[in-house]
């Protein structure tokens, strides 16, 4: 990033901060799930539901979804008992672990709570339940472990695990619930620890109407990583993205290559998908194939592939934030962002959606 792209972007983030009262983060998801309201972002603005999207939508557009499952990834464990030299045992301490991915065979990153150095063991799983032993290998850049398994944890996970939620939802304690609510209805592909919620909007009767009317549909996987939550602290150009992977089919980018050589709408839903189809693109076309991206998208930074995308309302100073006033502009995120403020918006990953129009090149900001 150049040096005056790094100031525009701090000078962004700062003119978009807002105060949120503790209130308007939703803690709960509309039901039925289209029932969420959704704003409409153009040059005017118009407050519609979200079932009417199919009034909003017309033949022929191509809607692109992220089809990320997420895994039950917070997982608690124990400190082995050892012998205290007195007859008795010590140890067998509590600590929360937040599996972030396997990042090759039984190894996995992961953040610990409390953090544990390199050669400390520990086993995972429910009380009275299969315990899973692993050892600390290692420590990254970030703060996360390393733990080495012994055998394929993947299978287990259900049985272990409970879904990770968002710090700022407070009302998670029952995990069953959050297994269907906090996933969306068309999630395939486990992987992800946080949801791409620009997609819990939709059920399937609405599915099922927009394919009636024409609306194409195709899929691209990002496995959404810890880093989503991660505010940006100090400059934009100092803020480190996680590195996720990603997964364009050849159906989807034949698809979507098929529609915008023929003028169509491409809509993404959700920021990952955005990210996703920024890091296929290839100057000319999305390129199927799978990788891993830290793509960070700023203003100043233009967006090729979708025309339109759906998004959640975001938090103050995030990478969120800068992605949405890159694609739609600072001065309708701005006038977006205060007519949520002022009109009962609900906020965050179980909040309101917004139908954003990409700012054309060129449009002043």
């Amino acid at each position: 990033m150049s040096d005056s792209s790094r100031h525009d972007a701090d000078a962004v983030l700062a003119r978009l901060n807002f105060t949120l009262p503790p209130d308007r983060i939703a803690q709960t998801g509309a039901e039925p799930r289209d029932a969420s309201r959704l704003m409409v972002v153009r040059d005017a603005i118009t407050h519609h539901v979200f079932r009417d999207l199919p009034a909003l939508l017309r033949p022929g557009d191509l809607l692109v979804f992220n089809e990320s499952r997420v895994i039950p990834a917070r997982v608690m464990a124990r400190k082995p008992l050892t012998p205290d030299g007195h007859g008795g045992q010590h140890g067998g301490g509590v600590v929360e672990v937040l599996l972030l991915r396997e990042e090759q065979e039984n190894l996995w990153s992961a953040y610990l709570k409390p953090a544990k150095r390199a050669g400390r063991e520990l086993w995972l799983g429910q009380p009275g339940g299969t315990q899973h032993r692993a050892e600390v290998v290692g420590v990254l850049d970030d703060g996360a472990r390393l733990l080495r398994f012994e055998h394929d944890l993947k299978p287990h996970l259900d049985e272990i695990g409970r879904l990770p939620l968002p710090p700022y939802i407070v009302a998670g304690d029952n995990d069953d619930v959050w297994r269907e609510r906090y996933q969306t209805v068309y999630a395939r592909d486990p992987g992800s620890v946080a949801a791409p919620t620009a997609g819990l909007h939709f059920t399937p009767e609405l599915l099922s109407r927009l394919e009636d009317m024409g609306v194409e549909r195709c899929a691209v996987t990002l496995h959404v990583g810890a880093g989503t939550f991660r505010p940006i602290q100090g400059s934009v150009a100092d803020h480190t993205m996680h590195a996720e992977r990603y997964a364009v089919g050849g159906q989807t980018a034949q698809a979507i290559n098929r529609a915008k050589a023929e003028g169509r709408r491409v809509i993404a839903v959700g920021t990952t998908t955005v990210r996703t189809l920024e890091s296929a693109w290839d100057g000319e076309r999305v390129r199927a194939g799978e990788g891993e991206t830290r793509i960070f998208i700023t203003p100043g930074i233009p967006v090729q592939v979708p025309d339109m995308l759906i998004t959640n309302l975001h938090l103050p100073g995030s990478t969120l934030l800068l992605l949405v006033a890159a694609f739609a502009g600072e001065a309708r995120i701005r006038a977006a962002y205060d007519a949520a403020l002022a009109d009962g918006y609900r906020f965050y990953s179980l909040g309101d959606a917004m139908l954003l129009e990409r700012e054309a090149a060129g449009e002043a900001p």
